[in-house]
Order: C-alpha cells, then structure tokens, then sequence
C-alpha cells in the first residue's frame, strides 16, 4: 500500500511591519504670529520624514513693536512651502522677556520650562529680530542664554528689520551668539529695509514687492534642508559639544 502525502499548505501572506517614523506634535501651522501652539506633551503622530518643526522667536518685546507684524507676513510665506511645521514663540509678557531669574518662582519656573520643551521639539529656530543701537534686543539674548542643549547642532535662520540696515548688524552680533551655543546658522537670510506697519497691509510695499516674499520661501527650503540632515546626524550620532 502506498502512504499518501498530505498536499502542500500555502503560509499566510505577511504584512510588512510599518515602518512610518513618529514625530511629536510640537505645533501647528499658523498663519499668524499670535497664533502659537505649546507642545501636546506625550502626543505623536504619522509624518513623512520630511517634516520639520520650525520654532519661530519674536525678539522684541516692546510696546508698538513690529515683530509680531513681521512674524506673521514671514509665517504667511513659509507657509506658501509643503511641510515645515510652525510654533510662534512670543515672549512678551512672560518672565524671560523682563530678564527675571525664575529661580524660587514657581510660576516663572513652570514658564522656562514651557518655553523650554518647545525649544527642544524644534529641528531648527527663525529669529525674528529687529536692531536696537547696532545690535539685537536684551530680551532675545535672555532668551539664548537660559538655554543650553535646546540649541545644539539645529540651524538657524534669520529675518531681520530695521532703518537703512535692514537689521543686519543684530544678525551678525547673533551669528556668534548662537555659534557659542553649538548652533549652525544658516547663510542666507530676510532683511527688511526701512520697514513700518503700513508696508505690510493689503497694498504696501512688502505685498508689491516680491522680492521679500521669494527670499522667506527660499530661507525656508535652506533651513529645512540643515533641518533634517543634522536631525539625521544626531540620530546617528549623539552631539558632544
């Protein structure tokens, strides 16, 4: 008698694992600078590895200021590019921009630290500045200095404003800055010169000119370039300044 052979199983097919990389959710794309998002503290969602989260620094905080106008023309322009994700940080108001120790405050204490994992969630930084007296406002160092690792091996980009200047003295005072903290900052840039409130309605120079306009976009599509390879290099890597 001759045994017979079971006929041949055919597997299940397999499902490749997904491999779709996580990123917290640092923010969210605004379309003006008083539109800012604090981080979703253990959030996290699906995004191609191309997203880049841009925290957006106002540096003045004076009364009458024109930061916030600026920031949000330049947010309006970024946000003319697919992909980077930004989280406006004003300061005014808060502790660091009165140049306070938080030390012994809790309320203070709780405010670094937001504006802390804010930086931290960044993969690169656009100072908005302005030039006060051939440099940059004493708020915006406060800023700098009371962080460290925040900074490390991330780009920066600047837009700055001003008289005949554009603000380009602040900037490069701010290039050795932001060297000093382990930051890379980026060549090209945004100068606005002689700027005021009205050149930025419906109509004014900054709309009819788009000359500025192009400049944001094209920093945008430098500052993520720097963006992801050094986020890259760190995963590979850790930074040791």
């Amino acid at each position: 008698m001759t045994p017979t052979t079971p006929p041949p199983t055919t597997p299940p097919p397999t499902t490749p694992p997904t491999t779709t990389p996580l990123i917290a959710a640092t923010g969210t794309r605004t379309a003006g600078a008083e539109a800012t998002a604090a981080p979703a503290p253990g959030a996290g969602r699906a995004a191609p590895p191309d997203t880049v989260t841009f925290a957006v620094l106002i540096g003045s905080v004076r009364s009458g200021r024109l930061g916030p106008t600026v920031t949000r023309w330049f947010t309006e322009q970024a946000d003319a590019r697919p992909g980077p994700v930004l989280d406006v940080v004003d300061l005014a108001g808060t502790a660091l921009a009165a140049g306070a120790r938080t030390a012994g405050d809790p309320a203070a204490e709780d405010e670094h630290r937001a504006i802390g994992r804010r930086l931290a969630a960044a993969d690169g930084f656009v100072i908005v500045t302005p030039e006060y007296n051939h440099s940059y406002p004493a708020a915006l160092k406060h800023l700098i200095d009371s962080y460290r690792q925040e900074w490390y091996a991330k780009p920066v980009g600047f837009v700055s404003y001003g008289g005949l200047g554009g603000g380009l003295r602040a900037v490069e005072h701010l290039r050795g800055v932001f060297a000093e903290q382990h930051a890379v900052c980026i060549r090209d840039g945004v100068s606005l010169h002689g700027m005021g409130p009205a050149d930025f309605a419906a109509g004014g120079r900054v709309a009819a000119d788009p000359q500025p306009g192009a400049s944001a976009r094209h920093m945008v599509g430098q500052l993520a370039w720097w963006a992801m390879a050094l986020r890259d290099a760190r995963a590979v890597r850790p930074y040791q300044p």
